[in-house]
């Protein structure tokens, strides 16, 4: 099981955690029937597969977040990259960048992000 690869309606539920957290387990589950038509267990199944991945917390029937969903998605992409690109970003971006031109904004941005970077780390 890939900790940053959630099926469907584990990122919906993961999304509709993150709209509400704090939350009791209680109500979570009350929220889950009325968006999915879930059962309690069924949502406390779902929770605990995404507690056991570090992504939320049910401590004494709270649960919180224990990753943002910015985290999350930047773990998610770090993962991909990883995997299919030997972590290599340049690759990731020439390889996207061959198949979808890249808008003058869109550079920019990624200037920007560099120039970021750069000072970060040389300040």
């Amino acid at each position: 099981m890939e900790q940053y690869r959630l099926g469907e309606m584990e990122q919906k539920f993961a999304d509709l955690i993150w709209e509400n957290a704090p939350v009791g387990s209680g109500e979570l589950a009350k929220l889950c029937e009325n968006a999915f038509a879930w059962k309690r267990t069924t949502a406390y199944t779902m929770l605990k597969r995404l507690c056991d991945r570090k992504i939320f917390a049910n401590n004494s029937g709270t649960v919180t977040v224990l990753m943002t969903r910015e985290e999350f998605q930047a773990a998610q992409g770090e993962q991909f990259i990883n995997e299919t690109f030997d972590g290599s970003l340049p690759r990731f971006l020439a390889a996207f960048s061959r198949r979808k031109k890249l808008s003058d904004r869109e550079i920019l941005e990624l200037k920007k992000l560099i120039d970021t970077y750069e000072e970060d780390n040389n300040g």
